[in-house]
């Protein structure tokens, strides 16, 4: 009975941790505080050192679960990325991945070296631990202080902190092959690294063609396409694995198929994986915190924050310039891109495999690698936010998004049914406007089901259902959302919505139901200001594009960055559209001429 005890108390100390590490995220998004340091810190608090007590050294423990963590992290990061959104910075993405987390090691080792007295195997071994970004640990952050990237900007961030991983765990599994059995050859190294990227590139994109080909004909059981979803992700981590691949690389890619396919219960397989992730990091966070040992930490802290310092403040910012230099990235999306490298789990999750396999000294990696991620926590987490505004390369999520509720319709994949609740100030009800992709199907209104045009008008309070494709659901949002009352005297000086001004014509027309020439859908809001404005762009100028108007929100470096979207009132949709200027002909034949060297470029 007393082994049987036992078991229950782990578990219930374990739950209590876990709700412990949820509870304090609550206090920790009031004040700002970086998420994933309030879960270290539960751990270290609940371990043997702090007031908790409690005894636990389990490293095979804690890499089982850093690894199930960890690949759920990245499926579910893979499942969100839209490839439409990052083909254009998949070049300098991946050479962020390889590249610069080479780099980044190389650079941080000599500190490592001569600061921690280690060998030069020793000290490569510290740098490849700390060299990759923590996708959770950026992503995470960016959403908790309310931050929309730049375009480009996110794009990259998301690409790297994706595919580092899988590069920094093989050049971390070489340099302790290297110094457990001795020194490889690079004939070794390149062939093991050509191994892992193929089987992990094979194995991921098969596999998520499988899942894909999965959901769509096998019919399961309401509610378990999620659960069958990330298990198939576990599986395809496990096969990899096994076959000497990356299962970290196969897991993200597999992500990126089954997220750019139509499938069913697209919608709630994301929601079950975010809820996922999230338990994944607590749980994480806190058990590496339990493997800590303040005392410990207290003999390397010093060559540990040195270590920290050089590769936040040199090695990282180095390996961006380097990587970034023969893509047009403008100085402060490099700069950023530079401080926005948090160490995260990863590094930790990496520290413990020499921990794992008892090499010598392998609590020095451990103990590093837990102070550089503390320190880029407190540092670079917290001051995130205002890096990002510091640099003009987000805007501020100032809206809460509505509450949105989405249906599958059984029988095909091209639609689902997205219902909102109706507010006052939303721009549906004050313009009465939705994508020309999106068709509204029936009204709630009293606990009465109504057609749209037994309902017409609608009114605050009712509940709208539209059909729509599951891959813009969201885009809706935007015309749901309760705004503020616009200020007087002019409501429409800077327009209802922001958009960046790499936003392309077509993606503009796209979600607000304009007319466009199709031979201008791939020209950028900024290119379409530079061509018809006669004068170099100022806050303020307007251009007309179709029923709507552009409202030149930001200049940066004497283009257009962010543009306002100026929606038609009522009252201007009823009155009869002006003459054409009679420069019409001309500005058509400047833009003709224009997008033609464009595409020459």
């Amino acid at each position: 009975m007393a082994s049987l005890d036992s078991v229950s108390i782990a578990i219930l100390l374990g739950a209590a941790l876990v709700m412990a590490g949820i509870l304090s995220s609550l206090l920790a998004l009031r004040f700002g505080a970086p998420l994933l340091l309030v879960f270290l810190g539960v751990g270290i608090l609940a371990g043997s050192s702090g007031p908790g007590g409690l005894q636990f050294d389990d490293v095979r423990l804690a890499y089982l679960v850093g690894s199930v963590a960890l690949g759920l992290i990245l499926f579910d990061g893979g499942l969100k990325t839209r490839f439409s959104s990052i083909r254009t910075v998949l070049a300098p993405s991946a050479l962020l991945a390889t590249g610069g987390v080479l780099l980044t090691a190389l650079i941080t080792a000599p500190v490592a070296k001569y600061a921690l007295g280690i060998e030069w195997a020793e000290a490569l071994l510290v740098g490849a631990v700390v060299a990759s970004t923590d996708a959770a640990a950026v992503f995470l952050l960016v959403h908790a202080q309310g931050l929309r990237l730049r375009p480009r900007v996110g794009a990259t961030l998301e690409v790297e902190s994706g595919t580092n991983d899988p590069f920094a765990v093989f050049l971390t599994l070489v340099l302790v092959e290297w110094l457990s059995m001795g020194q490889n050859t690079a004939t070794h190294v390149v062939l093991e690294f050509v191994r892992e990227a193929f089987f992990g590139t094979l194995i991921g994109l098969l596999g998520g063609m499988v899942v894909v080909a999965a959901l769509n004909r096998v019919s399961l059981p309401q509610g378990l396409h999620a659960p069958f979803v990330a298990t198939a992700a576990l599986v395809i981590f496990g096969l990899t694995q096994i076959t000497h691949g990356s299962g970290f690389l196969a897991v993200y890619l597999a992500g990126i198929v089954i997220g750019n396919r139509p499938t069913r219960a697209h919608n709630s397989v994301v929601a079950f994986l975010d809820a996922g992730t999230w338990l994944a990091q607590i749980v994480m966070f806190v058990l590496l915190g339990l493997l800590a040992s303040p005392e410990r930490l207290l003999n390397t802290l010093l060559p540990a924050l040195a270590v920290a310092m050089v590769l936040m403040l040199v090695a990282r910012p180095l390996a961006v310039f380097v990587c970034l230099a023969p893509f047009r990235f403008q100085l402060r999306e490099k700069t950023f891109i530079a401080w926005v490298g948090l160490r995260g789990a990863v590094a930790i999750f990496l520290a413990s495999i020499p921990l794992l396999l008892e090499l010598p000294n392998a609590h020095i990696y451990f103990d590093v690698a837990f102070v550089v991620v503390f320190a880029s926590l407190v540092l670079q987490g917290w001051t995130l936010g205002v890096a990002a505004r510091r640099l003009h390369v987000a805007l501020p999520r100032t809206d809460k998004g509505p509450r949105r509720i989405e249906l599958d319709l059984p029988g095909q994949l091209e639609q689902q049914l997205v219902g909102y609740p109706v507010r006052a100030n939303s721009l549906f009800l004050r313009r009465n406007v939705i994508p020309s992709w999106s068709k509204m199907t029936l009204v709630i209104r009293d606990e009465k089901i109504l057609s749209p045009a037994e309902a017409a008008p609608v009114v605050k309070d009712d509940y709208v259902y539209l059909l729509a494709p599951p891959e813009k659901a969201s885009a809706l949002d935007r015309f749901f959302v309760d705004m503020p009352p616009m200020p007087a005297p002019d409501p429409h000086l800077l327009g209802d919505f922001v958009v960046a001004g790499t936003a392309t014509l077509g993606s503009v027309a796209e979600t607000y139901g304009v007319n466009i020439d199709p031979q201008f859908a791939n020209l950028s809001l900024a290119d379409y200001f530079d061509i018809n404005l006669e004068y170099a762009p100022r806050v303020g100028a307007t251009l007309p594009l179709d029923s709507i108007v552009l409202v030149a929100r930001s200049i940066g470096n004497t283009r257009v960055n962010v543009v306002g979207l100026r929606l038609p009132d009522e009252e201007e949709e009823a009155m009869p559209p002006p003459p054409p200027p009679k420069r019409a002909t001309a500005i058509r034949r400047r833009i003709q001429r224009a997008w033609k060297s464009l595409a020459g470029v």
